[in-house]
């Protein structure tokens, strides 16, 4: 399916506190991450539902750090996608606009901010990650993410060698089981995972190493059990390359949650 309409959307700002790394915390996984991978998708697409599956799979691979980014221009077909942000179509048009090629549809995967691919098909995923780890500067940095009760720390190590970019902070529901009840998907409960709900800039990066803490309370909700750290050149209106990536659990961890609606904000 192929966008035809898109909204606007104004991204919030966290505050962005210097601070030391705890000692009692969860730290996310050990192994290097060689890519990030965006799915681009939707309640209301028939073709998405392989590739929300698909993407779960991803999920469990410690070497991977897989979101789903759910839109909401399929809306007029006869559901509403209750987890979809109007920030992301606009992530993937920016991404689009910046490769020059105008494809923008679900379900469509992003890899390292540079490649895209239909988010079904696994080897053409692996393909566009092998081709995208060539470059030298994607996932360069190496970023320490851990969370304690009351707080979510980052370091980053210094990378001089490249230009610097922006750090988001992406609060995460890694599970979300939705009763579709209209459109092309009726009648199915498809989970989504690694949900993006927010976009939150922790502030720019300059190349030199960086400690920062959040507090939990700035980006916690009831649905919020993990957080995801993007590092990326360029800015949101002309994103590049990703230069790092991270993601951990915070908070009471949920288990045998049955299917759920939300309201996507």
């Amino acid at each position: 399916m192929l966008g035809r309409r898109f909204a606007s959307v104004t991204f919030a700002s966290a505050p962005l506190i210097a601070g030391l790394l705890i000692a009692s915390c969860v730290v996310a996984r050990a192994t290097e991450p060689r890519a990030l991978l965006e799915l681009f998708t939707s309640q209301g697409c028939s073709s998405c539902p392989p590739a929300d599956k698909l993407l779960g799979d991803l999920a469990d691979d410690p070497s991977l750090i897989a979101l789903s980014l759910p839109i909401d221009y399929w809306d007029y077909l006869g559901w509403k996608d209750t987890l979809a942000l109007p920030g992301h179509a606009v992530r993937q048009r920016a991404y689009a606009r910046v490769r020059g090629d105008r494809q923008v549809y679900t379900p469509q995967i992003v890899v390292n901010g540079t490649t895209h691919v239909l988010g079904s098909d696994r080897a053409a995923i692996e393909h566009a990650i092998t081709q995208t780890d060539r470059n030298a500067a994607i996932m360069s940095v190496h970023v320490l993410l851990s969370t304690s009760a009351t707080d979510l720390n980052v370091k980053l190590s210094p990378d001089k060698d490249h230009l610097g970019g922006e750090i988001w902070l992406c609060p995460v529901t890694k599970a979300a089981p939705i009763a579709v009840g209209r459109g092309e998907n009726s009648g199915n409960t498809i989970t989504y995972h690694n949900v993006v709900r927010r976009w939150l800039k922790l502030g720019d990066w300059n190349g030199s190493d960086a400690t920062l803490k959040v507090p939990v309370s700035d980006f916690a909700a009831n649905d919020i059990d993990a957080a995801a750290i993007v590092v990326q050149q360029g800015s949101r209106e002309k994103p590049g390359i990703v230069l790092g990536a991270a993601i951990a659990p915070v908070g009471p961890q949920k288990t045998g949650d049955g299917p759920q609606t939300t309201d996507g904000k």
